[in-house]
């Protein structure tokens, strides 16, 4: 009986173009005309992610840990680029001349978990997670059993005591370690990987590449996406109906202009 061959489909050729900080602000100059030339797709996703983030403070108060809603508020966002990947699909089917329907955009977000983007969701739950857990470490180091009972004395102890302070810093330090390693995993393999079918460690050492070799600029990104994130919180998650939008188009841009293909 004769064996049957099957050859893996050549993986395409890429090379990591070199950015400038203007990419970076016309990256987000394009993320702004996507969100509003497709307002309600970007509001629907953004309401998953706000409604997400709300849904988690609510479930934090029930069981009586609300001290756990600040960490996780300000871990939240490092899941946003899974969220995005339905705002990647609408900026590609743009810059395609593709239809944009909500049936055809849904069903190619659904079709990803049968692709190698679905590890990259596993890959950044588990970040998620080391953070959670590091919280809760340095809330012992630190605080050791004197965990305050209410948000409200929580932060009033991190911001008023010594050692809420030194939790605080280190935390912050920690954190964004974290963020930054995260960010440079994903800010380019996860659009590349709904935009061709490659394997996610390959996409993943692809992002990391591009973040080193042009340092300023996605690190400039990576700071406005921080920074955007983070304040979009503070009105009860609300921001993030913008915010999610506008930067997960923006990051589908900025992957265009760093990424060639063929």
């Amino acid at each position: 009986m004769e064996e049957q061959v099957i050859q893996a489909a050549p993986q395409p050729k890429m090379r990591i173009n070199r950015l400038e900080v203007r990419d970076v602000m016309a990256a987000l100059a394009q993320g702004m005309a996507d969100f509003r030339r497709y307002p309600l797709f970007g509001l629907f996703f953004g309401g998953i992610y706000a409604l997400g983030g709300l849904f988690i403070v609510v479930i934090l108060s029930l069981y009586h840990q609300p001290w756990m809603i600040i960490p996780v508020a300000i871990g939240f966002p490092l899941i946003g680029p899974f969220v995005a990947v339905g705002l990647y699909e609408i900026s590609r089917r743009h810059e395609r001349g593709e239809p944009i329907t909500w049936r055809g955009v849904l069903t190619e977000v659904f079709r990803q978990r049968e692709r190698q983007l679905s590890w990259m969701a596993f890959a950044v739950l588990f970040v998620f997670w080391i953070w959670i857990y590091q919280v809760r470490l340095l809330l012992a180091l630190f605080l050791g059993f004197k965990i305050p009972a209410s948000l409200a004395a929580f932060a009033t102890v991190v911001t008023t005591t010594p050692e809420g302070m030194l939790f605080l810093l280190v935390g912050t330090l920690v954190g964004g370690v974290i963020a930054t390693v995260l960010f440079s995993l994903t800010v380019i393999s996860m659009p590349l990987l709904l935009d061709h079918d490659i394997d996610f460690v390959t996409a993943m050492l692809l992002s990391i590449r591009t973040v080193v070799e042009n340092p300023g600029p996605m690190l400039a990104f990576g700071l406005i996406v921080g920074t955007g994130a983070f304040l979009s919180l503070l009105p009860l998650f609300a921001g993030l109906f913008i915010a999610l939008p506008v930067l997960g188009h923006a990051t589908w841009h900025l992957y265009r202009r760093a990424i060639s293909i063929g």
